[in-house]
């Protein structure tokens, strides 16, 4: 009898886990659902956009930076020195640059949005819902997803879609340095095996990422600080689980969509 109370116990237990994590998923969903249905309306969230825009590309363009170029140093670096035990240096610069575009590019992007950018989101969002503003918004006829969340969503996905650039920038120049000053690659080679490695698609595919991670982190943060404990300390605890959730929720995503990709645009070299 002992044994059967415990198992069932412990079956209840799991079955609201299972609940209340699919009850979160799903208002998740329902808030950048929400966000981006009313996208046509920019008169209302258009200046709330170029704030929030500012802000970001403010506190992320240096550290995207400063991650970026010792980033792809190291790449080169490593790729460079097996290269070379291979006989194949001048391949390195296309290792690195296919690498940064394919891969390092979105997945840099939207840790440092998620990091830097989601956690002031997910502590504003918060801070609005300790002081009562979102009950406020509520109670004036202002949907509060609409005025707060929809901007947010814009600019955290644009502003991502430039970091990606500027990771690709930043990381080939540390790569450059590394490859061709370090280890004797002339300049020309180092670009050439990028040019010829590279597709198009690539690029199409690494905006894509960008555009969604960005997407995801701003959605994540927004949700977390709306639905936070009414305390200073429930703000910090929300920040927390936004920069966790975003970064388990972007990784997965990068996975699905590598996957995809390769399976419908194997590679030609």
């Amino acid at each position: 009898m002992v044994t059967a109370g415990l198992t069932a116990r412990l079956r209840t237990g799991v079955a609201a886990r299972v609940r209340g994590f699919l009850g979160e998923v799903g208002e998740l969903f329902v808030i950048a659902l929400e966000g981006l249905r009313r996208t046509w309306d920019v008169r209302t969230w258009g200046w709330e956009f170029a704030e929030q825009s500012w802000f970001l590309a403010r506190v992320t363009s240096v550290p995207v930076m400063l991650v970026s170029l010792p980033l792809g140093a190291t790449v080169a670096l490593q790729v460079g020195q097996l290269a070379s035990q291979l006989g194949a240096q001048s391949s390195t610069g296309g290792a690195v640059i296919v690498g940064l575009v394919r891969e390092v590019a979105p997945i840099a992007a939207a840790l440092i949005i998620a990091g830097a950018g989601g956690s002031a989101m997910t502590a504003d969002m918060g801070a609005r819902r300790i002081r009562d503003e979102l009950a406020a918004m509520e109670s004036m006829a202002v949907n509060p997803v609409h005025r707060l969340v929809t901007p947010r969503l814009w600019a955290s996905s644009m502003v991502s879609m430039l970091l990606a650039s500027l990771v690709i920038v930043s990381g080939a120049a540390g790569g450059f340095v590394f490859n061709v000053l370090l280890q004797d690659v002339t300049p020309g080679a180092y670009f050439a095996g990028a040019v010829s490695l590279l597709q198009t698609s690539d690029l199409l595919v690494t905006l894509l990422k960008s555009w969604m991670f960005g997407l995801i982190a701003a959605a994540v943060a927004c949700y977390m600080g709306m639905n936070c404990a009414a305390s200073p300390v429930g703000v910090g605890r929300a920040v927390n689980r936004a920069i966790v959730v975003a970064f388990m929720l972007v990784f997965a995503l990068n996975y699905v969509i590598s996957t995809v990709y390769f399976v419908a645009f194997p590679p030609t070299h």
